[in-house]
């Protein structure tokens, strides 16, 4: 296997995003970048900013040796909690979402057996009121899928109505979005019925604080949709996405709804903040945007992620060339490596 030279994933990401990545100057306000230096969490799959706790975001490992959730403090990465799930075998966590009475959800809704699994179950547990470790027994609801088991790493609650969607990662390169019952009942079985079309491989999602906005990302791609009264996603756009990191995995709106933090998977993982701009704003932010600001942005879109001329697959003609680029700089960085360690 050829020898790599020192290049860091999130170098690497950078080279092939860096058309994609978001220029706007930062505001004083806006929240700072931060790395999740906790040597415990290898695998963070989900996130969630907190309400309750200012600078705070709760956060998962994929795959645990025990259901446990972490408060990390958004300044300095350092977790302030661990809070351990009691009861629970915690198969697959895979995303984390607040609902509108404060209760945090955890969806152990992972598969990576491509739908082996006939259910999957959703964690319940108030969102604590002092920072402290601590074991709590949550309330566990069972679901299903109306067409068949399904991987999904995306779960989201909506803020006013407290309905719970997911979004499934693997079906020939899509996915789908799936609405559960109006109220989650302990005593059976959740159906979870397919409500629209997803063009996104999923890893993770998030409802803006007002409900107005859904963002969908996936590794290298997000996508953002207006949520219309009727319940369904409709596509605004598709290139709000961070330089990096490789493995884009979770992501969360700050509590105000005017930035998008995304995050990785790997060790130490970075998280990382965009402001959004323009109509990608949700409509509380858009209200209470000065109106210059909101002139601003809506003229320049790319400061936030614009559009892009788009191809007949909805990609934009500026992502297919980064990514063609991208691949042309592992394919050069391959052939080096290789070069040089037949030359020694």
């Amino acid at each position: 296997m050829p020898t790599w030279p020192t290049l860091t994933g999130a170098v690497l990401a950078g080279a092939l995003l860096a058309p994609l990545s978001v220029a706007a100057p930062a505001a004083a306000d806006a929240p700072p970048a931060f790395h999740i230096n906790d040597p415990r969490i290898t695998e963070s799959s989900g996130l969630q900013a907190s309400h309750r706790h200012a600078d705070v975001y709760w956060t998962h490992n994929d795959q645990d040796t025990a259901p446990n959730i972490y408060a990390i403090d958004g300044t300095t990465g350092d977790t302030l909690a661990t809070v351990t799930l009691a009861g629970v075998e915690g198969r697959d966590l895979e995303a984390i979402s607040l609902g509108p009475e404060g209760d945090l959800y955890i969806g152990d809704i992972g598969d990576n057996y491509d739908g082996g699994w006939s259910e999957v179950w959703i964690y319940r547990i108030p969102e604590p009121e002092t920072l402290a470790d601590a074991t709590v027994t949550p309330t566990v609801y069972t679901a299903t899928y109306d067409d068949g088991p399904r991987d999904a790493e995306a779960l989201m609650v909506h803020p006013e109505t407290g309905r719970v969607y997911i979004a499934s990662k693997k079906e020939d390169g899509g996915g789908a979005l799936y609405a559960g019952p109006a109220q989650l009942t302990e005593a059976g079985v959740n159906a979870f019925q397919r409500v629209a079309d997803i063009d996104v491989w999923v890893t993770d999602g998030a409802f803006s604080p007002d409900g107005t906005r859904l963002m969908l990302r996936g590794y290298f791609t997000a996508q953002m949709y207006r949520w219309t009264p009727d319940g369904t996603p409709e596509p605004i756009d598709r290139r709000v996405i961070p330089g990096g990191p490789m493995q884009g995995e979770s992501v969360t709106f700050t509590p105000d709804g005017r930035t998008l933090m995304f995050g990785g998977e790997d060790e130490n993982s970075e998280v990382e903040p965009v402001e959004l701009a323009g109509e990608l704003l949700p409509e509380s932010a858009r209200e209470s945007s000065p109106p210059e600001e909101e002139s601003d942005s809506d003229s320049d879109s790319d400061a936030a992620g614009g559009r892009d001329e788009e191809d007949d697959e909805g990609i934009s003609t500026g992502t297919a060339s980064t990514l063609i680029v991208g691949v042309l700089i592992i394919l050069g960085v391959r052939y080096l490596s290789v070069s040089g360690k037949k030359k020694g």
